[in-house]
């Protein structure tokens, strides 16, 4: 996303926060220019805003930027979120998790009757999956067997994610110690959400069905909207 469009989403959603909210952060580049947005007009206006972020890489961003922090595990009430996605469809599904810090953003997301999800054009998609994998999170235990699972639900691909660390490949471990499965599947219906989450030893997966309120996406020339 080019830095313009970044200003524009940033000015935008900076624009809506009101004196007292509590505020879901996601992860990412793009939710890192709207948090300098939101503290200069914290600043500015003496506004009190707490933030509740979905990873530790968002929570160290907060501290940086001198922004309140609120632990996740608080039973705290969101009076909206905001989080980036790695693919929209016309329905406003997403599908989220190359950061690996789906987990806590789907938690997040279940926290608040409003999520605004920050996205370019070119993760506008007319069918779910046609860019990535569905990542899913699993405990170590069940790596072998929810990988035959997913395969029984029709992925006709499922490779464990890795990275590389100290000059070494090795597999990726999520905030929470568990692993990821990409799965490629052809379609991806509205149910397979669930599906998957009823695998055993399956934690959570990137598919968000029903949760996004509304799209904005950033254009070198401002933001155009989507909404339920």
């Amino acid at each position: 996303m080019g830095a313009s469009a970044k200003q524009h989403l940033a000015r935008e959603l900076s624009s809506r926060v009101a004196d007292g909210d509590v505020i879901g952060v996601g992860t990412g580049t793009t939710v890192e220019a709207v948090l300098t947005a939101i503290q200069e007009r914290i600043v500015e206006e003496s506004l009190r805003v707490h933030c509740v972020p979905t990873s530790y890489q968002s929570a160290w961003r907060l501290e940086e930027l001198g922004l309140p922090v609120s632990s996740p595990a608080l039973a705290t009430q969101l009076d909206w979120a905001f989080d980036g996605a790695d693919e929209v469809d016309e329905d406003l599904r997403l599908l989220k998790g190359r950061g690996a810090a789906l987990l806590h953003e789907k938690i997040i997301a279940a926290r608040t009757s409003r999520l605004f999800i920050v996205v370019d054009e070119g993760k506008l998609v007319s069918r779910l999956g046609s860019l990535m994998a569905v990542p899913v999170e699993v405990i170590p235990e069940a790596r072998f067997t929810a990988a035959e699972s997913l395969r029984a639900l029709g992925a006709s691909e499922v490779e464990l994610r890795w990275c590389t660390a100290l000059e070494r490949t090795v597999p990726l471990y999520t905030q929470e110690g568990n692993l990821l499965l990409d799965a490629t599947f052809s379609e991806i219906p509205r149910e397979l959400e669930q599906e998957i989450n009823r695998i055993p030893g399956v934690v959570e997966n990137g598919i968000f069905t029903d949760s996004a309120t509304e799209i904005l996406v950033g254009t070198d020339s401002g933001v155009t909207f989507r909404k339920r």
